[in-house]
């Protein structure tokens, strides 16, 4: 069995059973198998593979179908131009969040105490910490959630505190410069309309808030002005459907903006505290 031959099968099989995107997803399979880039496929379509890469292919290839994401298979996931760690115990980091990094970066990039609520595989604390240097915390309720996290800054040479608590609970008043957050917000009453790789794969508590989607929303709204100092910034993610809600419950705050990403659906909400 050649790469070629291999290549061609799988997206065959996975084109046949409705998979997104099956040739990469092939190719990305069979990359993970034989311990290689992608790239290496060009140069060597007529290898052989051994019989340990296609017994591996094979297997990867039967949980892609079975709905398993690619990314708990691989176990990696790219986020801001790096490469994290997931498992079944956080979120797969999405493009789209990355507008989070870009909204910090323009409307708070001089904060130097910041908190990542609900930090997941800690895509969006590591990548802060990166990017601006400063201190980061980042939170989850879930320990086996928070040791990923730990083990992502660890591997790309981030300093974060990670504490396992309820949102911000653990964290001492007037303490933080920004907070930023990718919540919970799809409604419990959608469960069925989610994709089975979403639905039946990811973290149930990475994904719910309560029958509106908004449980998390209020919850962070309302005690943000507790954890940040004066003049600090909270920046979220927006769910669809999302907007109105969240607007409504930062709209005492004295500066909010919305931004919207390259569909123009409103992406991300930063909010700035009164200065005193």
């Amino acid at each position: 069995m050649t790469i070629r031959t291999a290549l061609a099968q799988g997206t065959e099989l996975l084109d046949d059973a409705g998979i997104a995107a099956p040739k990469l997803t092939a190719e990305v399979l069979l990359a993970f198998a034989m311990s290689v880039e992608r790239v290496y496929f060009f140069a060597h379509p007529e290898q052989e593979l051994r019989e340990v890469e296609w017994l591996h292919y094979g297997r990867y290839l039967h949980e892609r179908l079975k709905g398993k994401p690619a990314q708990y298979i691989t176990h990696r996931q790219e986020f801001y131009g790096r490469e994290f760690r997931v498992t079944q115990d956080v979120l797969i980091p999405r493009p789209e969040t990355e507008h989070i990094v870009e909204t910090v970066l323009e409307v708070a990039r001089g904060a130097r105490r910041v908190v990542d609520v609900g930090t997941g595989s800690g895509a969006l604390a590591v990548t802060l910490q990166l990017e601006m240097g400063a201190d980061l915390w980042a939170t989850d309720i879930s320990a086996p959630a928070a040791r990923v996290a730990a083990e992502n800054a660890e591997r790309l040479n981030a300093r974060i505190g990670v504490i396992v608590c309820d949102l911000m609970g653990a964290l001492a008043s007037h303490s933080m410069d920004l907070v930023v957050s990718n919540p919970p917000y799809v409604p419990e009453t959608a469960r069925d309309g989610l994709q089975r790789e979403v639905r039946d794969w990811e973290p149930q508590a990475a994904l719910f808030a309560g029958p509106s989607g908004f449980d998390l929303y209020d919850r962070i709204a309302a005690d943000a002005p507790r954890v940040l100092r004066p003049g600090g910034w909270l920046v979220m993610e927006l769910g669809f459907g999302c907007h109105d809600h969240v607007i409504g419950l930062l709209s005492s705050w004295p500066d909010l903006k919305v931004v919207p990403d390259l569909a123009g659906i409103p992406r991300v909400v930063a909010a700035r505290a009164s200065q005193g």
